[in-house]
């Protein structure tokens, strides 16, 4: 029998993507990727760029939403686990305390520096969403737990009842019990539920995944102050703004909070092997594993794995001695200048907003007459086609890779890596500047693809 070679296969195989995922994967998935022209094939990946079988490079702005903070496929990190391969170490073995996650929980608690000192590692952002969830209600012993009615964390069932939204919701059925949500920002409705006693925790983003939104300065501190006064455990969502997305270590610390709940994901990976946590109090901590037969009551198989941990402690180190975070929070502010001054030129640029690298642009209605007209039946077949058609834009004609920032709104969401330069920051802008100036002539080619948009949409409405 032929021995299996990894590099055989993918080279004989390559450009077969689309095919195989169509026959056996999401088939939905593939179609609307062909439809919307993202159905490239990437050959490799470096840095903040991808490349495709013609040597093509595309300036990746969406980064595995957020995974890639520092750069795709670092060579630090790529040593360290090509390292741990070759020392044949053993792995979860399960019954022991291995020493890389006990390494790896050293350094989560020394970053986060406050009194979260107890760390439990999972595999997702949703997994470690579920566990926060969990422990809040084994502390406190109630079960309510809250959330903001535009968040979301995960798509699990418990994380899945945190985000209220119909889009992600609708078909699975009744939700978990006990799960509510409040007004976002509102601080009179968090506080009307917190005074009935019995609410466990409240689970927030600093900065919202869908949409990129944040409070005014005063809300998150005052929330804190409230979940103090009631009972409740203030939990932080850091699973996209966690590690330095935002040009801080943890979102939460541009309003100075001290959660009792971390939840962190995403970058923790270094974009090689999943790697989750959430890190909490040694009290809340205790509350699950409160006798020595609860000791594994709340357990992953492969949440302690070697590889995942040498991730973790790879990325750390990276984002400490190359200065990522603070590259991060120089480059974000460069580009909310840039593109701020964008918006005077074109009328349809509403609002620019973000805090570090995770930022939104968001899009209105025209002046122009012919560019109302335009802009008016996008509207009516789906919110969010304009958008949608200057995302593709910026793939098709300047390579760069972005997203449409949530479901019903005209908004564009980039997560660059932390890693951008000033030359990548002046290639974007002048991408969009480029894209929304054609966006300007109703009879010019980007206008031709939002018709071919428009009427994919129509199709797929009277097909359901």
């Amino acid at each position: 029998m032929k021995e299996f070679d990894i590099k055989e296969l993918i080279e004989s195989r390559s450009r077969e993507n689309y095919q195989l995922h169509d026959k056996y994967m999401n088939r939905t998935l593939a179609t609307v990727l062909q439809t919307i022209g993202f159905d490239k094939c990437y050959k490799s990946a470096k840095g903040a760029y991808l490349y495709d079988f013609d040597g093509n490079e595309y300036l990746d702005f969406l980064t595995g939403y957020g995974v890639f903070g520092m750069g795709r496929n670092h060579p630090t990190i790529a040593k360290a686990v090509k390292d741990a391969i070759d020392m044949d170490l053993s792995n979860m073995v399960q019954l022991d305390c291995a020493l890389l996650s006990g390494l790896l929980a050293e350094r989560l608690v020394k970053l986060l520096n406050n009194r979260c000192n107890a760390v439990f590692f999972c595999n997702s952002g949703t997994e470690a969403n579920e566990g926060a969830i969990k422990f809040a209600r084994a502390h406190t012993k109630r079960e309510r737990i809250l959330s903001m009615s535009s968040g979301y964390h995960g798509l699990t069932y418990g994380s899945l009842s945190l985000t209220k939204s119909p889009h992600f919701q609708d078909g699975y059925g009744s939700m978990l019990p006990g799960v509510g949500n409040v007004p976002h920002y509102d601080i009179e409705a968090l506080e009307a539920e917190l005074k009935k006693g019995d609410v466990a925790g409240f689970i927030f983003e600093p900065v919202q995944g869908k949409g990129v939104n944040y409070p005014s300065d005063d809300y998150f501190p005052k929330a804190q102050e409230l979940c103090r006064k009631y009972g409740t455990l203030f939990i932080a969502d850091e699973v996209q703004t966690g590690l330095g997305r935002t040009g801080k270590w943890f979102g939460f610390q541009h309003w100075n909070l001290d959660p009792d709940i971390v939840t962190v994901a995403k970058a923790l990976s270094g974009g090689y092997v999943p790697t989750a946590a959430f890190i909490t109090t040694r009290e809340i901590h205790q509350s699950s594993f409160s006798t020595l037969d609860r000791c594994v009551v709340h357990s992953t198989t492969f949440g302690r794995n070697n590889l995942a941990m040498v991730c973790g402690l790879a990325t750390i180190s990276v984002l400490e001695n190359e200065n990522m975070v603070e590259n991060c929070a120089k480059m974000g502010a460069l580009m909310l200048e840039k593109l701020n001054a964008l918006k005077e030129k074109h009328s349809y640029i509403k609002e620019v907003r973000g805090k570090g690298l995770m930022i939104a642009i968001e899009f209105q209605e025209p002046k122009g007459l012919g560019q109302k007209l335009a802009w008016k039946s996008l509207k009516l077949a789906n919110d969010a086609l304009f958008t949608q058609m200057v995302v593709t834009s910026m793939l098709d004609n300047h390579r760069i890779l972005t997203q449409v920032a949530s479901h019903g709104l005209d908004a564009m969401k980039i997560l660059p890596a932390f890693v951008i330069t000033e030359k990548d920051v002046d290639k974007f802008v002048n991408a969009l500047d480029d894209v929304l100036s054609n966006a300007s002539n109703p009879t010019g080619p980007l206008w031709k693809f939002g018709t071919r948009l428009l009427k994919a949409s129509m199709n797929n409405k009277k097909g359901q």
